[in-house]
């Protein structure tokens, strides 16, 4: 990633150079706010007969808007803004079409995704076992000798009709020839006995992996069940063991993954890094598409170290290579994270016990924490459980105490699921925020069993933190958990409601639809430093939007998922369009790779929705 320089500025920071650089000789007006609206001249583009949920309280609704060299240029009835429509002007008729920004998921491990695009079997959308088996059993007549069938997250046995997951002699039977892994969260992983045969687990040892378990039968032989006990490294390292595509194919799996992302209605992400995501180099690929000037969504990226013991050496070198804002609008460097320490890492299988932090977390951790507050890394932090946060905190406050009494700007803490009242308060004093997931609506029943319906009626505690003023961003955790679907997100926002249909939170923990779409868009922007710069249909803001199948403000709860865009358009650009606005729409892809992919029958939700 290259860093902001004279010659590879930001455009905000090069209008802000520039006014600054000129102010003794050139009066401007401001670029944001209505002074924008003092800038002569025609729009670039107009969409009208709209209705716009702007997520700007000072304008809340509208009829249109129109863009100028990619920012929001007016906002407001349709004959203010048609008067901006010129010789050059795209007008685009939105049809009574509702219209919201852009979505921004900010916790997501899209980049990793993209690397693997292509090879993975989706169940995301799926109702029934019957019809996952049936999914497998058309991929077992495609799929080359040598190649793996993999479901890799994205779904839960709640949402199955059945109520429970396939068996292993149900996978045996449908692909006896094919080796086939299906990843459940970060809780266990299925392998048919042709993938224990590839992988040769049977002469392997149980432990074979840190805190993970390969089960054996009194035999000795692997039962085809990899368990997270609790790590789920042993889940990750049997992911590397498949067939992985080539550079090529990795540049166009993450276009096509970022033009599914484009399909929801998502215009940016924060990645949060994740297992095998090595800094510099697994980044290689989506700076490559970014260096081509072809991605069609905003990606920040964080740090994540992949060896214990080895985090404090990792973060200084990646002091001395990067700081935080390098990069631009389309691809930035934001911090560190999501990990920061594995000894500080819980995790959130909620069918198990709640592990500890490990014994020597201060040790640990203090050193790190203090590195990055000294070179003003702002740093994200997986943390799932209010123990592990208390222990967290007080070294969060120690680094403080140390310093000027803050913690770098925009650092924050993932997930917070069950975080009580007192330390929200201390998040808040920190000026922290928290980035929430709909990981739980996957395992609402697991968690029940474990603590009970009233813990988990406040798990994770969302109007809490909203009332205490703590940023809140609204995401997934998407793709081995969670799906990557921001619609499911929504709906589980504004219902709270599990993807099994129970109903988790009473009216004291659930948002409004407009609430749940504002920690989508102006309440993620925070988390990446762009508050303010976009998340919201307003004058000088950066102009993306969607323009949605189905007015989502109205619809029964049950169609909320059903969710999807007609149109996206970043810096005004569109990035996807079809059906009534399909003469809008970029150039198509070539086609994915490998030639084999499941992406050719069952699909995605491009192919879902689109087909």
């Amino acid at each position: 990633m290259e860093k902001n320089n004279k010659n590879n500025m930001d455009r905000r920071n090069f209008l802000k150079g520039s006014l600054a650089a000129g102010a003794s000789t050139l009066v401007m007006p401001s670029l944001f706010g209505n002074g924008f609206s003092q800038i002569k001249g025609s729009a670039d583009l107009v969409v009208r007969n709209a209705k716009v949920t702007t997520i700007d309280p000072n304008i809340p609704s509208a009829e249109a808007f129109a863009v100028k060299d990619g920012l929001y240029y007016r906002v407001g009835s349709n004959s203010a803004v048609s008067e901006l429509i010129g010789k050059n002007t795209k007008v685009i008729d939105a049809k009574n079409h509702r219209v919201i920004p852009g979505l921004n998921d900010s916790h997501t491990h899209g980049v990793r995704e993209g690397l693997h695009y292509g090879l993975e079997l989706r169940w995301d959308w799926v109702t029934s076992v019957e019809e996952a088996l049936a999914m497998l059993a058309e991929e077992v007549k495609h799929t080359p000798k040598g190649q793996w069938i993999r479901v890799v997250g994205g779904f839960s046995w709640e949402q199955f009709k059945e109520k429970r997951m396939p068996t292993l002699e149900e996978i045996n039977k449908v692909a006896p020839n094919h080796p086939v892994y299906i990843f459940y969260l970060y809780a266990y992983g299925m392998l048919n006995k042709k993938a224990i045969e590839v992988l040769n687990y049977d002469n392997e040892p149980i432990d074979l992996y840190y805190k993970g378990r390969i089960e054996k039968d009194r035999h000795g032989r692997a039962t085809g069940i990899i368990t997270a006990a609790p790590s789920g490294l042993i889940m990750y390292k049997t992911l590397t063991k498949l067939p992985a595509k080539s550079k090529e194919q990795q540049i166009l799996g993450t276009r096509h993954f970022m033009n599914e992302m484009n399909v929801l209605g998502l215009t940016s992400i924060s990645d949060a890094g994740g297992g095998g995501m090595q800094y510099p180099d697994a980044y290689d690929v989506i700076g490559a598409v970014h260096k081509q000037g072809l991605s069609t969504v905003r990606v920040g990226v964080h740090t994540f170290p992949q060896v214990g013991g080895r985090e404090y050496d990792d973060y200084k070198k990646w002091i001395s290579m990067i700081k935080p804002g390098d990069g631009d609008d389309m691809y930035k460097f934001i911090g560190g994270g999501e990990n920061i320490a594995w000894a500080a890492y819980d995790y959130e299988i909620f069918a198990q016990e709640r592990p500890n932090l490990e014994s020597n977390v201060k040790e640990v951790a203090t050193p790190i924490y203090k590195l990055l507050a000294e070179n003003n890394w702002p740093w994200r932090q997986h943390i799932t459980y209010n123990e592990s946060a208390e222990i967290l905190l007080d070294i969060y406050e120690e680094v403080a105490a140390a310093g000027d009494g803050k913690l770098p700007k925009g650092t924050f803490i993932d997930h917070g699921e069950t975080f009580s009242e007192k330390t929200l308060e201390r998040i808040a004093k920190l000026n922290m925020g928290v980035a929430i997931q709909n990981r739980i609506a996957y395992q609402a029943e697991d968690f029940v069993k474990r603590y009970g319906a009233a813990k988990l009626a406040q798990t994770p505690p969302i109007k809490k933190m909203l009332r205490m003023g703590i940023p809140v961003g609204g995401g997934t955790d998407a793709t081995r958990v969670s799906s990557y679907n921001p619609w499911y997100s929504i709906h589980w926002l504004a219902t709270g409601q599990s993807r099994g249909g129970r109903q988790m939170y009473g009216e004291d923990n659930i948002l409004t639809r407009e609430e749940a779409i504002k920690l989508w868009t102006t309440g993620s922007a925070w988390f990446t430093g762009d508050e303010g710069r976009k998340g919201a249909i307003k004058e000088g803001q950066l102009a993306d939007f969607t323009i949605l199948n189905q007015d989502v403000m109205e619809v029964p709860d049950a169609l909320i998922p059903r969710t999807h865009a007609k149109l996206t358009a970043v810096d005004g650009n569109v990035v996807h369009a079809y059906d009534a606005f399909e003469r809008y729409a970029p150039a198509p892809l070539p086609n994915v790779a490998p030639d084999w992919s499941p992406l050719y029958r069952t699909g995605d939700f491009r192919k879902l929705y689109l087909s």
